[in-house]
């Protein structure tokens, strides 16, 4: 099957840079090739494998993808795609878009992009911006790269070494995902924003005392995140977003399919036995840092 380069896909080709020896990427055909040969296919959906034959230490599967893609699509976390595009706007929009060697840097990068819901509310925030979105999962990334005209999509590993040249990257957003703070120090600007999400301990309370297996949240969260950030940026501020939820039962189902729960719990049997919050509390953190 032929494939058509998105536009997305060559604005953000600059950034990208071969997973194997690190060297720039041009367009050959339907693939990406570096100088040294290495060839990354570009599948027919637009995104492009950049996982450089190795297999990926984790990923949503197709089951999790599609739970996420009806519960994101009705809107419920819209509330904090509206809050990360805010702090990307405050921090980065009035810096002119220009990197350190003057030239243009308007790439936002969403590490564990998923569906692709979040980049694409900062790319319509963010007027002239595109953006790159990274994953392990090629089903989530299929979704990713219809979200928005802006948002090119490659397959990558959160704990490896990304696909992404050194200071390539304006904003980085990394929304209920793992964290590597030292690629995330790399690639940013100087100038750059980081922004991170995650959950404090009353997200989703009322569902996880009813559903027995759910994954909770760690107490310790904040002071491994203040560990883990601290020897490369430093913190602008923090937003506490908080708000209830209507839960009807399939959107409950698609609620606890979509998060790691998922992994060791029947999603399909979720409120079988009645017993299921009509509302949820929604309760996350959303933090932006500049680099140290």
């Amino acid at each position: 099957m032929s494939t058509s380069l998105s536009p997305a896909l060559i604005r953000v080709l600059d950034a990208l840079r071969c997973p194997v020896c690190e060297g720039p990427l041009r367009v050959d055909a339907s693939s990406l090739r570096c100088p040294a040969g290495h060839t990354f296919d570009i599948a027919h959906q637009g995104y492009v494998s950049l996982l450089g034959g190795r297999r990926a230490t984790s990923g949503d599967d197709a089951d999790m993808v599609r739970a996420r893609e009806r519960f994101l699509g009705t809107g419920a976390y819209d509330p904090i795609s509206s809050a990360v595009a805010a702090l990307v706007q405050e921090a980065y929009l009035d810096r002119g878009g220009r990197d350190d060697e003057g030239a243009t840097s308007d790439l936002v990068l969403d590490v564990g992009c998923g569906t692709g819901r979040h980049l694409a509310a900062v790319l319509d925030a963010v007027p002239g911006a595109w953006g790159l979105g990274l994953d392990t999962s090629t089903r989530a990334l299929r979704s990713a790269v219809r979200a928005h005209p802006h948002l090119a999509g490659a397959t990558s590993d959160v704990f490896r070494d990304f696909p992404v040249r050194d200071h390539a990257v304006a904003a980085l957003l990394d929304i209920f995902a793992p964290r590597n703070p030292g690629e995330f120090r790399r690639v940013l600007r100087t100038d750059g924003v980081l922004v991170v999400v995650r959950p404090t301990s009353s997200h989703l309370r009322e569902l996880r005392a009813e559903v027995q297996g759910m994954v909770g949240v760690d107490p310790e969260k904040e002071e491994r995140l203040g560990a883990a950030l601290d020897p490369y940026f430093t913190e602008l501020g923090t937003r506490r977003v908080d708000f209830t939820l209507d839960l009807p039962r399939e959107r409950a189902r698609d609620l606890v399919s979509m998060t790691p729960s998922a992994r060791h719990l029947d999603a399909s049997h979720v409120g079988d036995s009645g017993h299921l919050p009509r509302s949820v509390t929604v309760s996350v953190l959303v933090s932006s840092y500049r680099p140290g």
